[in-house]
């Protein structure tokens, strides 16, 4: 076998698709050939990390029904124009069009999953920032109104599943103004009030859904700033109408607190 017919069949011998005698073929070739045997390793560990990063869905009875009837339709197809190819080939051929519909069904359904993602980040940011907003209005911006962390840690108890650490950080320049209970996806959520000179910084947390912390993360909308992250099982939101560069150094020294 030469190097040039071994290459060509690498991919049908990796995924099992080569008749026996054409397999020890290969085999055989691999055993005294370096260089299609380092192509050969490098296909192997390529499909072995796609394999492992796909994404892996259930897909609903209907497009079973669906794929297997448009299989049987090429496979009578190919049947009729009669065996131009060795019958190994006309397998591929099929299975090729098979891992084309599983590729679209994988494709679609990561499709509406992120799309999905995306909506319920966006819906998030959007309630975060309406409370922040609401929190402005005269009267709602603390339920317990304190510069003492051991006045407002406390006063969470029992009001959410987990009381929020309260640093001091008024010889950083973020004094402690109090804190509240605020509601966002349906449920009761901690919020800490900080100001920075007369703006105000509301740090919410609740428990977190996502597996593993999250780096911080900055956006903007309507004039205000927000910082996403996720640290030690907390999903945490900074907002504030605070210059970015100001805002991002009290999530860091918030973040440091911890």
């Amino acid at each position: 076998m030469t190097c040039a017919n071994c290459l060509e069949s690498l991919g049908y011998f990796i995924d099992g698709e080569l008749p026996a005698d054409e397999a020890a073929l290969i085999e055989e070739h691999l055993r005294t050939c370096a260089d299609c045997a380092r192509a050969h390793q490098r296909l192997v560990d390529t499909s072995s990390q796609v394999r492992a990063a796909l994404m892996r869905y259930q897909a609903p009875d209907v497009l079973k029904a669906r794929i297997r009837a448009n299989l049987a339709d090429a496979a009578r197809e190919v049947a009729a124009q009669g065996p131009r190819v060795p019958l190994y080939r006309n397998i591929n051929w099929s299975r090729t069009i098979a891992a084309a519909a599983i590729v679209a069904v994988a494709s679609s359904a990561l499709t509406i999953a992120i799309t999905k993602r995306q909506a319920n980040e966006s819906a998030l940011e959007q309630q975060v920032l309406a409370s922040h907003i609401r929190s402005l209005i005269p009267g709602h911006l603390t339920d317990v109104a304190s510069n003492d962390q051991h006045n407002v840690k406390p006063w969470f108890n029992g009001r959410v599943n987990v009381s929020p650490d309260v640093p001091r950080l008024d010889s950083l320049g973020y004094p402690l103004v109090g804190g509240r209970l605020d509601y966002i996806q349906g449920h009761n959520v901690a919020v800490v009030v900080y100001t920075r000179r007369q703006h105000v910084i509301n740090a919410f947390s609740w428990p977190a859904t996502g597996a593993g912390d999250l780096q911080p993360q900055a956006s903007s909308a309507n004039g205000y700033h927000l910082i996403r992250t996720r640290h030690n099982g907390l999903e945490v939101w900074i907002v504030s109408d605070l210059n970015l560069a100001e805002l991002e150094n009290f999530a860091r020294l918030l973040s440091q607190s911890r």
